[in-house]
């Protein structure tokens, strides 16, 4: 089995929400310490933006990193996907498209599924990030192939 998810994906889904959020919360908590200090009792304004800033994070972050699965292994005929702690074996016949998105950070990759997996009928993953990010992956390439081949029988 070879790996086709990026091994930057607990990054993505973890580690960055935490620092966005983290340093978000920070940034308000200083800001609120120092205008009690300052006696200023009314609602800065500065806190509007950190508000601003987590809301749109949290639904960039759902639409984009959330939803990554957090490996997915290429089996052959088959693909393996690794979630929270369930997996699942989806068949490349069962796949109807494979959609890939080169130019978002992180690359996204989404199988749309015949049958709902455990997953549901999509499934989105990261792809590994490439030296050179404007140019084909042979590994997806590869994998769209072998898609079409398994619908085809």
């Amino acid at each position: 089995m070879r790996r086709i998810s990026s091994r930057a994906t607990f990054w993505y889904k973890r580690v960055f929400p935490t620092i966005w959020f983290g340093f978000l919360a920070v940034f308000s908590a200083v800001a609120l310490f120092a205008n009690v200090v300052g006696n200023r009792p009314q609602v800065p304004f500065f806190l509007v933006v950190p508000v601003l800033m987590a809301a749109i994070g949290y639904f960039v972050m759902k639409k984009l990193v959330f939803n990554l699965a957090d490996e997915v292994w290429d089996d052959g005929s088959a693909l393996i996907v690794k979630n929270k702690g369930q997996d699942d074996r989806i068949a490349l016949s069962n796949i109807i498209n494979v959609s890939y998105s080169p130019l978002i950070n992180p690359p996204l990759v989404t199988l749309m599924l015949r049958q709902p997996s455990v997953f549901g009928t999509e499934i989105s993953f990261s792809a590994p990030v490439r030296f050179m990010p404007f140019t084909k992956s042979p590994l997806l390439e590869d994998l769209i192939r072998r898609v079409d081949a398994a619908r085809r029988k």
